[in-house]
């Protein structure tokens, strides 16, 4: 396989549980909650989903139990924040450790057990074009709904009635119940959707990309996910930009790391946060992001 074309493989794979934490931050965000607590939703997934594959043999069931152990943390979430009115950072944050603490403790002893998992599949005649090809076309389930998703949560929400009163309530909830929605369902049921999309971010690196358990296997890719929905402007059909540049920077380093480059292993291990700060400093010079309104609210709180 040819370097570019390596790259970009280890980019989508290594990207992919980034971007579906882009993709639950996001979907959190437009209905007007941030949720610090991603990271612990998708090391939560991660671990639930190979627990559950570990146990039965099948990765879907795995797929399903971490995006509903995303889901359940999200929904305390949500709970604290919008019911009992509790401090979004801190409570995100507290999640955040419970989710790494939980893992930690019942992780112990999957840490040597195997699971097949999903495998990466050649899509048929698209594998076969030149450089893109087989980086793009040859992965795994999880990463294929990775591709369609974005564009169809960007459809949800700027193009159907239902996407706009969730985006609407990110706004001004006053204006969502003046019309007659209900701001703090549509709140839960943003945050709730978010935690799931953690959740299968986190099956994706266990069950897909690794194949292993580890303790801090997400190693802040939820923290990283949080930052880039910045860069993508809180739009789900960009987040593919950020997750991926993270995501090619953790396969650079492992290329460079092969090919026996004389660079000191701690900064090729800096690699990838440090290309994904520069990537938000670059975009937040070249253009004004345009924060929900609820968000501008909290944030000056």
């Amino acid at each position: 396989m040819k370097t570019v074309t390596l790259l970009l493989f280890g980019a989508i794979q290594s990207g992919t549980s980034v971007l579906f934490g882009v993709y639950g931050e996001t979907v959190c965000e437009l209905v007007g909650v941030i949720y610090m607590g991603i990271e612990g939703s998708m090391i939560l997934g991660a671990f639930t989903a190979y627990m559950v594959n570990a146990e039965t043999g099948s990765p879907w069931l795995g797929l399903l139990a971490g995006m509903g152990a995303g889901m359940l943390l999200a929904l305390l979430h949500a709970y604290f924040v919008i019911s009992r009115k509790t401090n979004q950072i801190a409570t995100g944050l507290a999640l955040m450790f419970l989710g790494m603490g939980i893992t930690a403790f019942f992780g112990r002893s999957y840490i040597s057990v195997h699971v097949d998992g999903f495998q990466a599949r050649a899509l048929p005649l698209l594998s076969k074009l030149p450089v893109l090809g087989p980086a793009v076309f040859f992965q795994d389930a999880i990463t294929y709904l990775s591709y369609i998703l974005g564009p169809l949560l960007w459809l949800l929400f700027f193009k159907t009635r239902l996407g706009i009163q969730l985006r609407g309530t990110g706004e001004s909830e006053r204006v969502i119940f003046a019309y007659g929605g209900k701001p703090i369902l549509f709140r839960y049921l943003g945050v709730i959707a978010g935690g799931a999309l953690a959740g299968i971010g986190g099956a994706q690196l266990s069950i897909a990309y690794t194949h292993t358990w580890i303790e801090g296997i997400t190693n802040g890719r939820g923290i990283i996910a949080v930052a880039l929905v910045i860069l993508a402007s809180w739009n789900p059909a960009k987040a593919y930009v950020g997750a991926y540049i993270f995501g090619g920077a953790q396969s650079l380093q492992l290329i460079l790391q092969q090919r026996g480059v004389n660079v000191s292993p701690f900064l090729l291990l800096m690699l990838p946060y440090v290309l994904t700060l520069a990537a938000l400093f670059v975009m937040s010079r070249r253009k004004r992001q345009v924060m929900p309104e609820e968000l501008k609210r909290i944030v000056s709180n």
